[in-house]
């Protein structure tokens, strides 16, 4: 009797694993919180290669930024010549004030040794959408093919000129 109710155990928690693992098809989720949700993480929605490397989508481009970008194309041509009074025209004093305290604690000497790990490529270098607001700007700046939808940097008007801030947009551009 004992065998005979071992072999019957057996059998049907061999069943139950087969009839969890063979099946191929989705089951669908009876879930009230994902109504209508289909599940789009599947591999069949990865494509050919789930972990190939993808290309983002560029950013639509609204405007090419007439004002900030010779002021941006500057700073980067000042960059690629490690010219540093050049470079630090382009940044607000704050910044400056910032950056130097920032090269104390990192017991760094120079503003260019500082920024030697930005990837800035004079010959990439672009600016779109710019928004100006009085005497703040946003706009989206791709220093090299590093950053290929680029990322927005504050700008701030002082003593007359458009000059890098470190102020996240957000914060500084309301």
């Amino acid at each position: 009797m004992k065998l005979r109710y071992l072999s019957l155990i057996s059998i049907a928690g061999f069943s139950v694993l087969i009839a969890a693992c063979g099946s191929s098809t989705e089951t669908p989720v009876n879930n009230a919180n994902s109504a209508g949700v289909k599940n789009t993480n599947t591999a069949s929605n990865m494509g050919a290669n789930a972990i190939a490397v993808t290309t983002p989508t560029p950013d639509q481009v609204n405007n090419d930024a007439p004002t900030l970008t010779p002021v941006y194309k500057a700073y980067c041509a000042a960059y690629a010549k490690k010219d540093e009074a050049a470079i630090r025209k382009f940044y607000t004093a704050d910044t400056l004030k910032s950056l130097e305290e920032d090269m104390k604690d990192n017991n760094i000497k120079t503003l260019v040794e500082y920024l030697k790990d930005d990837k800035i490529n004079s010959a990439v270098c672009s600016v779109s959408n710019e928004r100006i607001k009085g005497d703040k700007a946003v706009a989206r700046v791709k220093p090299s093919e590093s950053y290929p939808n680029g990322f927005e940097v504050l700008f701030v008007k002082e003593g007359g000129e458009w000059k890098m801030s470190n102020i996240t947009p957000e914060k500084g551009f309301q």
